[in-house]
């Protein structure tokens, strides 16, 4: 399944002409998110109930979950899983309020005769998407609005697919508790992105959404991007470049290219070695562990387009073919990797060491795990509280600043043609003097 690439005689130059990247199917999707966001602006919540028929073969009764079913679902579900949800809260609480402490130290210092204030503002209402369908993730409750809460944000919505009986399961609903959301939406898919872009009756517009999704979920986000705030990645299907040798058991590296495959199609799942007889041995065991996998067809759908093993001349042309895919998690599968950290330009989250697997990453490791994908890590990052933050400045002007910064500014306002804001820096200047 993983087709093998060698590259080791060729001339890394350009990357582009030597390696394959799965292609967003851009026309019709487009056109089909944009029909579901009008849909629901113009019906609301009909749509909504319409859609989900539609799309997931759901008729519901109600699209809002009562505060009290997400009560009962934290008090149902196994003390066990009850308590590793609460380890991972426990995880992102404490990365990202170090992270907010640092952003909430209001940087201020005289520059110029006047003084900057920094101020770092919540949004007041997020969106949170968590995927269903294939797979339930409590883990998105909580590596989404559980950094929202973290931030300050006064009314965090989540909004999730329904299963088939219409409801939503028993282990997002416990996260959803344990992270404190306020209103919890049994919709999915596109639609859902554009109730809380736009707000219906039942879903309260929001500032912010965030959260991972399929190909339908990402589009949406970027089509309402600027009626509301959406983080500049595109979290869309999974994507790992596994860079392994010898050092790892080739059973290890197979299991670990799996871990993201098996979220389903249109992801990038690839192997990267200098070795050949090692790219062979790790795809003979992942041809062995999907036969026996229960997500051996989701696995399938996406290494049959984007599963590769890529053979190259040595570390730093492993890492040249990395940066170029860009992708969501990166593995550094041989001993001592932090020699190369200085090579690492462009990926969502890193896992470094022989032990290093990204499941640590999905679950409990601390950064969230909705991260950059579709090549987006050469400019975006993970998700963090900074993407629930407004960053105001606050400008004090003194005496100090009416010589030399106001002469400069009336310089530039004159060169600009902009003679109010000349004349004002010259009243002030003028009564200064």
């Amino acid at each position: 399944m993983l087709k093998i690439l060698d590259l080791r005689d060729l001339d890394l130059v350009n990357l582009g002409e030597l390696l394959p990247r799965p292609q967003l199917r851009r026309e019709e999707p487009v056109d089909l998110v944009r029909q579901i966001i009008h849909q629901v602006r113009e019906l609301g919540d009909e749509a909504l109930v319409a859609l989900t028929k539609q799309y997931d073969g759901v008729e519901l009764s109600k699209l809002v979950v009562e505060p009290s079913e997400v009560i009962a679902a934290y008090e149902r579900i196994d003390p066990e899983l009850r308590s590793a949800l609460h380890f991972a809260f426990d995880a992102i609480v404490t990365l990202n309020g170090d992270e907010l402490r640092r952003h909430y130290s209001d940087h201020s210092g005289p520059s110029n005769g006047h003084v900057i204030h920094t101020k770092f503002v919540p949004v007041e209402r997020a969106g949170c998407y968590v995927p269903g369908g294939r797979a339930r993730y409590p883990s998105s409750v909580i590596m989404t609005a559980g950094i929202a809460k973290v931030a300050g944000v006064s009314e965090v919505v989540v909004c999730v697919p329904p299963g088939a009986d219409g409801r939503v399961d028993d282990a997002t609903l416990a996260a959803c508790h344990i992270c404190s959301v306020d209103v919890v939406v049994a919709v999915g898919g596109a639609q859902a992105i554009a109730a809380m872009a736009y707000g219906t009756t039942s879903v309260p517009k929001v500032d912010v959404i965030v959260g991972p999704g399929n190909t339908y979920v990402s589009l949406a986000k970027r089509e309402v991007s600027g009626v509301v705030g959406v983080p500049s990645s595109f979290a869309g299907p999974s994507e790992v470049v596994v860079i392994a040798d010898r050092s790892t058991p080739p059973l290890w590296a197979a299991v670990d290219v799996a871990v993201q495959a098996e979220h389903g199609p249109e992801g990038l799942a690839w192997l990267i070695t200098w070795d050949l007889e090692y790219a062979e041995a790790v795809a003979s065991e992942l041809n062995t562990y999907v036969e026996s996998s229960p997500r051996a067809d989701q696995i399938r759908s996406t290494l049959e387009e984007g599963g590769y093993a890529v053979v190259v001349s040595d570390r730093e042309a492993a890492h040249r073919v990395s940066n170029f895919i860009a992708p969501e998690h990166l593995e550094l599968l041989y001993e001592d990797p932090s020699r190369d950290y200085h090579l690492i330009t462009a990926a969502g989250a890193v896992f470094a060491g022989v032990t290093g697997t990204a499941a640590f990453g999905d679950y409990v490791a601390g950064p969230s795990h909705v991260l950059p994908t579709f090549g987006t890590a050469r400019f975006a990052s993970v998700l963090s509280v900074v993407d629930f933050l407004k960053r105001l400045h606050i400008v004090e002007v003194g005496e100090g600043a009416l010589g030399a910064a106001a002469e400069a500014g009336e310089r530039l306002a004159r060169s600009e043609g902009l003679e109010a804001h000349r004349y004002s820096l010259e009243l002030r200047r003028s009564a200064s003097l």
